[in-house]
């Protein structure tokens, strides 16, 4: 078994750092994220909240990375195009935090509206309802909260607001009304949102489409006097307009958990009496933190041992299936892509994919993935993978496409393949899983077939004509070369046929020679198909 080096650049509960120690194929180093660069040499997984700036330059300098783990939803600082060109898989902890980070919003929702911090303040520098004008709150019941970004840590924003009495409306570009979990909630346009709510959420990812989301034009939209709450990312707000809002009365109050820099050293929200700022604390508490370092524990060593590869985000599977379910139709996949390349007698130009059965329909793009690392493999070795094939296979000018109406056999569930070579030859291949579990290649080019691709296999093109059984079993009895099994397939009587066998041991290339030799013999290529 493989031992693998991880470098755990962040605080993980106790019990998860046990897992780590008490896992024997790995070793643990804890370092604090200054100390990554010096320390990821050797690194064959990273573990690391957003405060690792995860670049080129630092991959560069990881020659062994095979995957980075962040604690968290959020991706950003993580070059994923530089990962994904080197095969390294990403992965985060979607969700796992929501409840915290929902809780911390609403936290903040309460404290804005009640004036806590004021009040507060007052009483500890001494003085007893000073000023009860200046120190009156406004009530949550019957205000509307607007809700940007509908996702898991919103819902349950939405779900608690809902219960003070809130009217709640929702934008959310991505989310249809027929997904909402609650029908009380309000699907409207932006604009639409920030001109009627007293209070503003945000909860959105940091992409450049929502960068400085809430701006100058998006703040004079919002309603005189509305409060604004922000625990998503900070380059959500232009932190200069959102202060100019607060100056001039527009805005009554802001919570921000979350900066366009961190720490916010320079942040002219930071300081202001109508602004609540906390130190990026919103999935900050113990619960969380247990829930967070148990997921990543589980994710990282699982992947690393080719177990499963929940939340990752760089491989090709559509959200929410399993790896446990695509797994056996990838395998089928790849092996088909390995002994195509053992029968390609000149460069692959275009790769076509086929599937029929509806328990495929999400798997589509891992199928085809796993088809371009069975055909590359032979040729780069481990540097290609279901991460990076997509890319590798592109540099090399190989064009990818889904298709319908190859000539393929009558099974309900099938993988086909057909590639076409840079000669103009093309090779068709499908296969089907038994019990869903089982691959078998049943089709190669027109010839009908069914055997389970593993292990050493001679694949041979011959004419269709008596004593071959024989003179190929002689070849192989007097060379010591015991047989497992024999499947051939013909296109017509006296015509071609095509031959795959099994055998115990590869054949020497002396004896490949005289094989090839034999007059009836077309071709003759082995691969070997590892399980």
């Amino acid at each position: 078994m493989s031992t693998f080096h991880i470098i755990v650049a962040t605080d993980l509960a106790e019990n998860s750092l046990t897992i780590l120690r008490e896992t024997a194929s790995i070793t643990v180093q804890q370092v604090t994220p200054s100390a990554v660069r010096d320390s990821i040499g050797q690194a064959h997984a990273l573990i690391a909240r957003d405060d690792v700036r995860i670049d080129k330059t630092l991959l560069d300098a990881a020659p062994n990375l095979k995957l980075i783990g962040r604690v968290g939803a959020g991706l950003n600082g993580i070059d994923m195009e530089a990962a994904t060109n080197r095969g390294i898989i990403v992965m985060n902890t979607p969700g796992t935090n929501a409840i915290a980070a929902g809780e911390h919003a609403v936290t903040l929702m309460l404290a804005l509206s009640r004036r806590l911090v004021v009040a507060h303040d007052s009483l500890k520098d001494g003085w007893w309802l000073l000023d009860r004008k200046r120190q009156a709150g406004t009530q949550l019941y019957e205000k509307t909260l607007g809700i940007i970004g509908l996702g898991r840590v919103g819902s349950i924003v939405a779900q608690r607001c809902l219960a003070f009495g809130m009217t709640v409306l929702a934008y959310d570009p991505y989310m249809s009304e027929d997904l909402l979990l609650d029908e009380r909630v309000q699907l409207v346009g932006l604009k639409e949102l920030l001109t009627r709510s007293d209070f503003v959420s945000l909860h959105v990812a940091a992409t450049p489409e929502t960068a400085d989301l809430i701006n100058a034009t998006t703040l004079a939209q919002m309603k005189q006097g509305a409060r604004l709450i922000n625990t998503s990312h900070g380059s959500i707000i232009d932190e200069a307009a959102v202060v100019t809002a607060l100056k001039d009365g527009h805005l009554a109050g802001v919570a921000v958990d979350v900066y366009k820099d961190e720490p916010p050293y320079n942040s002219p929200l930071v300081g202001l009496d109508n602004v609540i700022h906390t130190p990026h604390i919103g999935d900050n508490t113990i619960e969380a933190m247990q829930d967070l370092s148990l997921q990543i524990v589980k994710q990282v060593l699982d992947a690393l041992h080719g177990k499963d590869y929940r939340n990752v985000v760089n491989m090709p599977f559509v959200p929410g299936l399993d790896f446990e379910t695509a797994r056996p139709y990838m395998r089928l996949a790849e092996c088909i892509g390995t002994m195509i390349h053992a029968l390609s007698r000149s460069p692959v130009s275009r790769v076509a994919v086929e599937y029929r059965g509806e328990e495929m329909s999400g798997l589509v793009k891992a199928i085809a993935v796993a088809i371009l690392k069975g055909l590359l493999q032979p040729v780069l070795g481990d540097k290609v993978n279901t991460i990076n094939a997509p890319v590798l296979a592109a540099e090399r000018g190989i064009q990818v496409a889904q298709t319908k109406g190859m000539k393929t056999g009558d099974y309900a569930s099938m993988v086909s393949c057909e590639v076409t070579l840079e000669d103009g030859e093309t090779i068709l291949m499908a296969g089907t899983l038994l019990d869903r579990k089982e691959p078998h290649i049943v089709q190669i080019n027109q010839y009908r077939m069914n055997f389970v691709p593993e292990g050493h296999l001679l694949l041979m093109g011959s004419f269709d004509q008596p004593g071959v059984i024989g003179k190929v079993g002689t070849l192989m009895a007097t060379n010591s070369v015991n047989i497992a099994s024999w499947h051939t397939g013909r296109a017509e009587p006296g015509g071609h046929t095509f031959t795959v066998l099994a055998l115990d041991l590869p054949l020497p290339t002396p004896v490949l020679d005289e094989l090839l030799g034999l007059d009836f013999v077309r071709h003759a290529h082995q691969v070997e198909i590892k399980q």
